[in-house]
């Protein structure tokens, strides 16, 4: 679906909420319910069980929660003032790009 800015932070260790956090950015609101939407069928036919989902009809934060993976998808400005890879990755090296 063309997600930008796509950034994987390891989790384990520092949280029991999830192993692993995804964060992503959509140009527009269509763009980020079209990724989210995609995400959730990707986990639905790997078998991952019912996702918990969050924000998805306003399309500016949507929240996936798949257990051990967390998946933030966001517009562009929502995603700068929230700014969870510094919450979430500044004691550690440089989050890695996924590719």
């Amino acid at each position: 679906m063309k997600a930008e800015d796509v950034v994987e932070i390891d989790l384990t260790g520092k949280t029991s909420i999830a192993d692993t956090m995804m964060i992503a950015s959509g140009r527009s609101h269509r763009h980020v319910g079209a990724i989210a939407e995609r995400v959730l069928e990707v986990l639905k036919t790997r078998g991952l069980g019912p996702a918990r989902v969050e924000g998805l009809p306003a399309c500016d934060w949507v929240l996936i929660d798949a257990g051990d993976v967390i998946v933030h998808v966001f517009r562009p400005e929502v995603r700068s003032f929230y700014n969870l890879e510094k919450m979430w990755g500044q004691d550690r090296p440089r989050e890695r790009l996924a590719g």
